[in-house]
């Protein structure tokens, strides 16, 4: 396993552990204060689909501010430079805008309590098993992520050992998503998103002045890395060399098409988040609202990452102790005193806890209703799934430890995420968009299509790439690669199954096809919905243009 280089230790007082103390204290107070709210399972599970927009909408963004974000894309950036940015304008704007404007409507109008339970409506019994068990399977795994970089940081950072640390984060996250439910897990992510921010600004600032500003820091990572590095597609052109190892073409169809369409509309730990939401109105806001932040975010985790690369040059090099990983906890070391450092400790808590949280509590769901309840125990009491939902939070914290170790083959944590989510966001992705837009598209098809695509981008990554079959300079590339593999595997093996195959009798597809309306669609809008930030299509633009605007300065 690897560690954080053992100079990084931070020199905390007493003051800093206080911040942290209190931190703790109010999140497990939250957690008691929802437990009033949680009297059924669907309040334990979505709410009670009760909550306003605007805290869904944070809490959204926030289960995304995890180790992905936080240690991952800061090493990235000290890796493969501004190119950082695609994960966002690209990789994330776009596929959250057809999210809210396109397809929760779809997942909000047919009732469903998880995305799984989506594909048992439109094709059937198998694609919605299979689909279960590999979302449950990826959960663990991308919460273990988080617990891994936080036993980590904890361990090189505070000087605690390594099980301390992954027992007291797991306890807390327990303990508050076991007592209030998904009400408890967005609540704190909403604290987490502004707690987060509060560490990451003062990084981001206190860094630009240690390197002289843009200017001093745009200076010096082209001396060392050459003027790609600071350009977004400066030497992706088809056979060009570049810091990413990918092309134009792999960045749009790869990350801004197939990974990010992928993540974003078929990952339940986010669109979890949204099905809690009061009304399809505010559902369809929801990912909208989390959009403007997004945008935003991208220079308080890029930033830092550029200026390590400045600071400590052989960061992430042969030889170094020091791992792209390292990137944000030794700026916290350099450059920030006490009190200050007390927070950004906290944040970088709150980062592991959120992205733990989100991936835990859409575990706890899919296991409890779209397996155990709909395959193993049916028709039993509303408290018996609701004890069976606290117990399996138990059981997905304690496994989600062991997933941790999993992790540490990874020098930039990023990499390997992308790699999960090539194998397992990408095949549901493509069985979701031609289930919605072809009526025609079989039952049978549905599950043939995730095998397909799943194989496929294994195959790829595994076989092909790793064991250097076909040339691709870079992980990343890799995974970019394997993601378009998967989707077009997974497309042709759909159309191919569905010549051969019934289709599902048309009667049944009402609400759950692009073009035919559902039986019950009427809702209760909210009250001054003429308001133009109530609007999702004009916050969906909104966000749009202004990442647009945004990418001016990096394409020039």
């Amino acid at each position: 396993m690897q560690y954080l280089a053992e100079g990084l230790r931070l020199p905390t007082n007493g003051l800093d552990y206080t911040i942290l103390a209190i931190y703790f204290v109010v999140v497990l107070g939250i957690g008691f204060a929802a437990r009033a709210s949680v009297k059924t399972s669907l309040d334990f599970f979505l709410s009670g689909r009760s909550l306003p927009a605007w805290v869904t909408g944070l809490a959204f963004v926030a289960a995304n501010l995890g180790a992905t974000e936080i240690l991952g894309m800061a090493a990235t950036g000290a890796q493969y430079g501004v190119a950082v940015v695609h994960w966002y304008w690209i990789g994330a704007i776009p596929a959250m805008v057809f999210l809210g404007l396109v397809m929760m409507p779809f997942y909000y109008r047919s009732k469903v309590r998880s995305v799984p339970e989506f594909l048992l409506q439109r094709f059937d019994r198998s694609a919605h098993l299979l689909s279960s068990i590999l979302f449950a399977f990826a959960a663990i795994l991308i919460a273990g992520v988080n617990l891994y970089a936080l036993s980590i940081v904890v361990e090189a950072l505070l000087g605690w050992d390594r099980w301390v640390a992954i027992v007291v984060a797991g306890v807390f996250v327990l303990l508050y998503i076991t007592i209030g439910g998904l009400s408890s897990a967005i609540y704190n992510e909403v604290l987490q998103f502004f707690v987060i921010l509060a560490a990451l600004i003062p990084l981001t600032l206190l860094g630009l002045k240690r390197v002289g500003g843009w200017d001093g820091l745009s200076g010096s990572l082209e001396k060392q890395h050459g003027a790609d590095f600071m350009s977004a597609w400066g030497g992706t052109g088809i056979g060009d060399a570049n810091p990413l190892g990918a092309n134009w073409l792999t960045i749009i169809l790869g990350l801004g098409f197939v990974l990010s369409f992928g993540y974003w509309t078929t990952n339940f730990a986010e669109v979890q988040r949204a099905l809690s939401a009061k009304n399809l109105s505010a559902a369809k806001r929801t990912p909208l609202i989390a959009a403007f932040p997004k945008i935003f975010i991208v220079f308080a985790v890029m930033i830092p990452g550029l200026v390590a690369a400045v600071v400590v040059p052989q960061i992430g090099t042969p030889g170094s102790d020091l791992t792209y990983n390292d990137a944000i906890p030794l700026l916290m070391r350099e450059l920030l005193p006490n009190g200050v450092l007390g927070i950004a400790v906290t944040g970088l808590l709150a980062a592991f806890m959120a992205g733990m949280a989100a991936n835990v509590s859409s575990f706890n769901t899919v296991f409890t209703t779209d397996i155990w309840q709909r395959y193993v125990k049916k028709d039993q009491s509303d408290a018996y799934y609701l004890r069976f939902g606290r117990v399996i939070t138990a059981v997905g914290v304690l496994a989600s430890i062991g997933t941790a170790f999993i992790a540490a083959s990874f020098s930039n944590i990023m990499t390997y995420l992308q790699t999960l989510f090539s194998f397992f966001n990408v095949p549901m992705f493509v069985v979701f968009i031609i289930g919605m837009f072809w009526k025609r598209a079989s039952m049978k098809s549905g599950v043939w299509g995730l095998v397909a695509g799943t194989t496929a981008a294994m195959l790829n990554y595994f076989v092909f790439y790793e064991q250097g079959i076909i040339d691709i300079p870079s992980d990343q590339g890799a995974n970019f690669v394997s993601a378009i593999v998967g989707f077009v595997a997974g497309a042709v093996v759909m159309v191919a199954v569905t010549l051969f195959t019934a289709p599902k009798p048309e009667a049944e597809l009402a609400g759950l096809v692009y073009g035919t309306e559902s039986p019950d669609a009427d809702e209760a809008p909210d009250e001054g919905d003429s308001a133009w930030y109530r609007k999702p299509a004009l916050l969906g633009w909104g966000a749009i243009v202004l990442a647009a605007l945004c990418y001016l300065p990096y394409s020039l």
